[in-house]
């Protein structure tokens, strides 16, 4: 699990595939404490296995699916990418919980200003929308921020200035794809619910049904 706060920006050095998997390296821009091989770092929000590490020079395992559903199979050379260690037991939560699995891609439709903030408006697919609330988390190449506006078609972010100095939004420009992780808590709910009601309009047997067939009346 992760937190939505990111430790480090790096600089994409390149990535390789052989059959289902592949490589990526990374050169962070900050010295990571006590990295060890095995251990989980999100890389623009997706969980990733760090493979090798020589000083700043990362080296992470990655599945194809990986790069063909996140934007890791669009990096090129000299991107930046923000990265973020697992979050240890006990450790505080300062943004959302986040799973590191990405549900999806925006394409980021226009940037604005609101006063020192900035304003991220990104594409939104219908499958996304059912997880998303106004005012709800959501995690956005892996940085934990605040739902401001929500349409059938886009959302709206708004970044303060903190977060776009130290992340690579800085670096974004309309038309670059963003990888999108909805809210944990919220996805949880609503699939519960959604099977409630499968199993609501499935099953015949209720306690309403028992209830208008005479059963628990005196």
């Amino acid at each position: 699990m992760f937190t939505g706060l990111i430790e480090a920006t790096g600089t994409f050095h390149s990535a390789s595939l052989s059959g289902k998997a592949g490589k990526l390296r990374v050169e962070s821009r900050k010295h990571l404490e006590g990295l060890v091989p095995g251990e989980s770092i999100a890389v623009n929000g997706a969980c990733l296995t760090l493979e090798k590490e020589a000083g700043n020079r990362l080296e992470f395992h990655v599945m194809e699916e990986s790069f063909r559903r996140t934007n890791l199979g669009l990096l090129h050379r000299g991107d930046t990418v923000n990265l973020e260690r697992a979050l240890a037991l006990g450790g505080r939560l300062g943004g959302h919980l986040v799973s590191g699995h990405i549900d999806g891609t925006g394409e980021v439709l226009s940037l604005g200003r609101n006063g020192d903030d900035t304003v991220l408006k990104i594409a939104l697919s219908p499958e996304l929308r059912g997880w998303m609330v106004p005012k709800g988390s959501i995690a956005v190449d892996g940085i934990s921020l605040t739902i401001a506006a929500l349409d059938e078609a886009f959302f709206t972010v708004n970044v303060i200035p903190t977060t776009w100095r130290e992340t690579n939004l800085s670096f974004r420009k309309a038309g670059d794809v963003l990888n999108l992780e909805c809210d944990l808590l919220g996805k949880y709910v609503l699939s519960m619910l959604e099977r409630m009601e499968l199993k609501k309009s499935t099953s015949p047997l209720t306690l309403e049904t028992l209830q208008n067939a005479g059963f628990g009346t005196r």
